[in-house]
């Protein structure tokens, strides 16, 4: 439990809260509903941590976001929305007890995301909501054809996942990034290209320019909305965060399969993007992602353009 609030004592008058109540067996019920949901996605991933085994696929989804499982799977209801009966959200990030107006003492029972906690998130919710904006507003690029994993290998002994070797070895990999261009439009993928492959790279990125540079059919943008959406928890609802994380999923697995790398002991057919039929089935595939990502980061949009208004 985190200690980021204060623990409830109840001689302390209560904020008094006049939205949406959710009665304890009702919002239980969907509780374990969407823990059930995270379990079946992510229960593989558990047990292999549990036995120290590494996967060079899924482990990123909680590796390199530093969301834990545990984390996922603790339901919240969004802003504006109280459970009763909720003291195990005593303490809970970003919570805080109330008395619903009106009502018999429902205090220190009743539990609801804190005013104050949006108040000094305020600043995040603004620049998700601009990034989100920007990024719809621009065309779909679908020409990359995930050569980023490629280009963070090139020319280099240093490879990222060293318990799989490369489908094409080092010269392969090389001889493919040298005959294509690297049209790379996200930062947090282009900060971990090798050096030389850092000036092949149509241009140049950089944190700043982020804002200015996202577009909707990149993978990795695609992914973030989940990472975006994350940062917002308690603020916006689990049941559309748990949408935001099965499309990272599904991302992360094209971005791998149409890596460098030999996965098929874990599964993953290749997307031979060394071949002009590879470069198709990665320009559909990702087609299809970045259809599914459009609805998600307009609803995470209006979820900050609520927030900031509140």
């Amino acid at each position: 439990m985190s200690t980021d609030d204060t623990t409830v004592d109840p001689d302390v008058a209560p904020p008094r809260f006049t939205g949406q109540v959710l009665d304890e067996t009702r919002w239980r019920a969907r509780a374990s509903a969407h823990r059930a949901q995270v379990d079946e996605l992510v229960g593989p991933y558990v047990r292999r941590r549990a036995q120290g085994r590494a996967h060079p696929v899924i482990d990123f989804l909680f590796t390199y976001y530093g969301h834990k499982p545990a984390q996922l799977r603790r339901w919240h209801p969004g802003f504006g929305v109280a459970l009763r009966g909720a003291g195990e959200y005593d303490g809970a990030r970003g919570y805080h007890a109330v008395q619903v107006a009106g009502e018999p003492r429902s205090w220190p029972t009743t539990f609801t995301a804190d005013p104050a906690f949006l108040a000094r998130r305020g600043d995040t919710v603004g620049y998700i909501a601009k990034l989100l904006r920007a990024t719809a507003t621009r065309p779909t690029h679908l020409s990359c054809f995930g050569l980023h994993e490629w280009a963070m290998v090139y020319r280099t002994d240093d490879i990222r996942h060293q318990q799989v070797p490369l489908r094409l070895g080092g010269a392969g990999t090389d001889a493919v990034v040298e005959s294509l261009s690297l049209r790379c439009t996200h930062f947090d993928a282009y900060r971990f290209f090798t050096p030389d492959a850092v000036g092949r790279n149509t241009e140049a990125l950089t944190r700043d320019g982020q804002i200015a540079r996202e577009q909707p059919g990149c993978l990795h943008a695609n992914m973030d909305i989940y990472k975006w959406g994350f940062k917002l928890a308690p603020l916006i609802p689990s049941d559309f965060l748990l949408e935001c994380f099965e499309l990272a999923c599904d991302a992360r697995e094209l971005d791998m399969r149409a890596s460098p790398y030999e996965l098929s002991e874990y599964g993953y057919a290749p997307v031979r993007i060394e071949t002009p039929s590879g470069r198709a089935e990665y320009v559909r595939e990702q087609s299809a992602l970045a259809e599914r990502a459009a609805p998600l980061r307009a609803r995470l949009l209006a979820y900050c353009e609520e927030l900031l208004d509140r």
